[in-house]
């Protein structure tokens, strides 16, 4: 349930509230409005004295909440989140459209540091680069591990990029905290419940990807642990299921960013790379995306695909990038929003 504080409510009055929502075993979430606070009260509701609560000083009603999710729903927070990210707090979410792009794995400095020019030039706010690589099979390429994440804390410094860069598992989460500025949960650790906690407990903006097979409800869910965990900056990736369809690597399911749209507060971001598979796809989903109302994309780039470590069949070139990054100007502009 969701306890709603008049306007004017002290720190005293909020104070009083919680202290009650603990007697009766529940766990509050404090959410500060514009000229009010909302107390998110998550626990066993049967255990609760609503009367008693409503009854409290400067208490204007208690709404339950009815989705499974509660503080990701809107029914907790109806203003939408805004995460920023990187040394210069660049928004995800809001009125502007961010992109972040870069290539699947982070081969070697020079690759690295030429690429991260490539998209800082084009006008992205972020630079993805795997240091850790979960891979399908055992014998391909597994990233570079702490050596790719100094140089891509290396791109940072030269560029002013935000670093998105996956955590694999708890054992590598302190190592990617040293220099990661997104730490992003993969389609396979969507339900990885340890790992979500953790990333949950540091409190460093998290970009969650969509199980392969996930529906919309458990998505959410996994958002709901690193929330409930104590940090709100979860940015949400749709990056494509797993269907029957044979001539994409998976279905990129864009219908879900618009009833996002009206279900959660978060951010909603789209990954056409992991979505469809193929770079011919790459642009045009790009642009589907933005005009079903995503908050950015993140893109895979590299200046030579064909030899690309991982996923090079996806990754669009660098002059497509920054080609592309004009009609998505357009587009944006169109729906009333700017990137």
């Amino acid at each position: 349930m969701v306890v709603v504080m008049r306007p004017g409510a002290t720190e005293a009055d909020v104070q009083h509230v919680v202290c009650l929502v603990r007697e009766f075993g529940m766990k509050e979430h404090l959410i500060y409005g514009t000229d009010r606070v909302v107390i998110a009260c998550i626990g066993d509701k049967r255990m609760v004295d609503k009367q008693a609560i409503e009854n409290a000083p400067m208490v204007e009603k208690i709404v339950p909440i009815l989705a499974p999710y509660k503080l990701a729903s809107v029914e907790v927070k109806s203003t939408k989140t805004i995460v920023e990210i990187g040394p210069q707090r660049l928004p995800i979410g809001g009125q502007r459209i961010a992109v972040i792009a870069g290539p699947c794995a982070v081969e070697g400095r020079d690759q690295l540091l030429r690429i991260a020019q490539a998209v800082a030039k084009a006008g992205c706010v972020g630079l993805r680069g795997g240091a850790f690589k979960p891979r399908t099979s055992p014998y391909t390429f597994q990233g570079l591990g702490e050596e790719a994440l100094k140089i891509l804390a290396e791109a940072r410094q030269l560029t002013g990029l935000a670093i998105v860069t996956e955590v694999t598992g708890l054992e590598h989460l302190d190592i990617c905290l040293e220099y990661a500025d997104v730490l992003q949960i993969g389609a396979r650790n969507m339900q990885h419940y340890p790992l979500l906690e953790a990333v949950g407990r540091s409190g460093r903006p998290v970009l969650l990807k969509r199980g392969m097979s996930a529906q919309l409800d458990e998505f959410l869910l996994a958002a709901e642990y690193i929330i409930s965990a104590g940090n709100p900056n979860v940015i949400l990736c749709e990056r494509g299921i797993r269907t029957f369809e044979q001539y994409v690597r998976n279905t990129l399911a864009l219908a879900i960013v618009p009833e996002l749209a009206v279900r959660t507060h978060l951010p909603v971001i789209v990954d056409p790379s992991h979505g469809t598979g193929h770079a011919h796809l790459v642009p045009a989903m790009c642009r589907a995306a933005v005009a079903a109302g995503a908050d950015g994309l993140i893109i895979e780039c590299h200046f030579d695909p064909e030899h690309a470590a991982s996923d090079g069949a996806q990754c669009i070139r660098p002059d497509v990038l920054a080609a592309e990054m004009q009609v998505l100007r357009r587009i944006a502009q169109a729906i009333g929003r700017q990137l």
